[in-house]
């Protein structure tokens, strides 16, 4: 191993080991960690310091391969290749350069390590598989499937995806991941004033440009965390909430478009939230409805039973359960958003016993505790309780709360997963178990993962 000098920091030949989570992996420089992207396990490179600031790892940018692992592969995103210069690689892919069926090896241990490690689960069952089935499947090599991207536009009035880990905006030519028709939109777009721009493409296949200039963001009318370039969650209420339009100011009534899973549709912001992949709410919504009727008879699907949808965003859960449990279900959506919240309750009328509530979540189970009749805690206690948290996870005041209202199961949808597997192993602790994951793979070339995993109340508990 050599070390020499470099401009930014000492340029390191590295022996690159496993992966670790949030996409970067692993290799060691005189017994200290070194986490490095854009490399693959057993590739020998040559790697500049970028943080040295902690005492036990260092960070690292890649910028020669010397010996390449077999599953290394031209980057689908010629901007993001290893011989662009780190800083204008644009973020998003950073899998791009791995062969597509490795990187769901590599996303199956991260989300098996996260479980053993956090979760305290020996042997984790966990799978992993790619969106969509059949005729209406992911692509062959991965790309074209994101129906939502945010570009960014700084002071130059230079329009690009922010460089990976940075807010520097990098101009492309070209968006590989986006559908051929946001793809074809965004690299047209003209230099409006800085901020933000969303690419919106809906079931009815035409493209929202929707503007979000610094100075309305400033007021706090712009988005949330993740907003439409985000990557994870599934079925609203993790985004923003924002307006639609091609230039100007936005209007006071956000675009409502429809969005389509199977045969049912639901109603959304232009701007709110729902999955970017085209297959994502479709594969959710059916592996959540295989995970409900797999659980067995200890949930109660009569009209009495009560279920709880929470994070519902616009209650794509919410009528998966009522679907699986029939016209009279009994579901409680909660959300914190209230326009996505406005758009549940017109998604779930067919159900005469749902509803859908505005609420923090943690807040709201906290009053249905103290407020909960004897006769409401039974109906709770033949119901399923759906969580699909934003990506830091439910926690443990949410976690327990649940667990004290002892459901017939509980059903976890996630996108992050160290979080899943801190928050299975407060579940553990509570009384609920599970034994593994399933993980589905909607992020193809990016190291996101979503894992949908059952608990059932532990023997003894109930």
């Amino acid at each position: 191993m050599t070390d020499s000098t470099g401009d930014r920091g000492p340029i390191l030949e590295l022996e690159i080991g496993d992966v670790a989570h949030g996409g970067v992996f692993v290799a060691r420089h005189e017994g200290r960690v070194v986490f490095v992207p854009d490399v693959l396990p057993g590739e020998r490179v040559l790697a500049r310091v970028t943080d040295a600031s902690k005492s036990s790892f260092w960070r690292a940018e890649a910028i020669e391969v010397r010996d390449a692992s077999p599953h290394r592969r031209p980057h689908v995103w010629r901007e993001a290749d290893i011989a662009v210069a780190p800083e204008s690689r644009p973020g998003g892919a950073d899998f791009g350069h791995i062969a597509l069926e490795y990187q769901r090896e590599l996303k199956l241990k991260v989300l098996r390590d996260a479980l053993q490690r956090f979760g305290g689960m020996p042997d984790p069952d966990v799978s992993i598989a790619p969106a969509g089935s059949g005729s209406d499947a992911e692509s062959a090599d991965g790309t074209g499937w994101r129906t939502r991207v945010s570009l960014h536009v700084d002071d130059a009035g230079r329009i690009g995806p922010y460089a990976a880990r940075s807010h520097r905006v990098i101009p492309v030519g070209s968006l590989p991941l986006a559908t051929p028709d946001v793809e074809r939109i965004a690299l047209s777009l003209a230099s409006p004033e800085p901020g933000r721009i969303d690419l919106v493409q809906p079931a009815d296949g035409r493209v929202r440009v929707l503007p979000r200039p610094e100075a309305e963001r400033g007021r706090g009318r712009g988005g949330r965390s993740r907003g439409a370039g985000g990557t994870g969650g599934s079925g609203g209420g993790k985004g923003s909430s924002g307006g639609a339009g091609t230039g100007g100011p936005r209007p006071a009534t956000p675009e409502v478009v429809v969005e389509r899973v199977g045969d049912r549709e639901f109603r959304v912001d232009a701007g709110g939230f729902w999955q970017v992949h085209r297959l994502a709410a479709s594969t959710l919504a059916s592996t959540v409805g295989q995970t409900l009727r797999g659980l067995g008879e200890g949930v109660g699907w009569d009209a009495d039973a009560w279920h709880l949808d929470l994070y519902g965003g616009v209650g794509l859960f919410a009528a998966t359960l009522g679907e699986v449990g029939g016209h009279a279900t009994r579901v409680t959506s909660v959300e914190s958003d209230p326009r996505a919240t406005e758009h549940a309750g017109e998604n779930l009328a067919e159900w005469v016993g749902a509803r859908a509530e505005t609420g923090r979540v943690d807040r709201w189970l906290a009053r249905l505790a103290a407020e909960a009749s004897a006769a409401e805690r039974e109906r709770l206690s033949r119901g399923v309780v759906l969580l699909d948290p934003p990506r830091a996870g439910a926690g443990r005041v949410v976690v327990e709360s649940v667990a004290s209202l002892s459901p017939a199961a509980v059903v976890y949808v996630a996108c992050d997963p160290v979080a899943l597997a801190r928050d299975l192993a407060t579940f553990r602790e509570a009384g609920y178990e599970t034994t593994g994951a399933q993980a589905l793979d909607l992020f193809p070339h990016s190291h996101h993962v979503e894992a949908v995993a059952a608990l059932t109340p532990a023997a003894g508990r109930r």
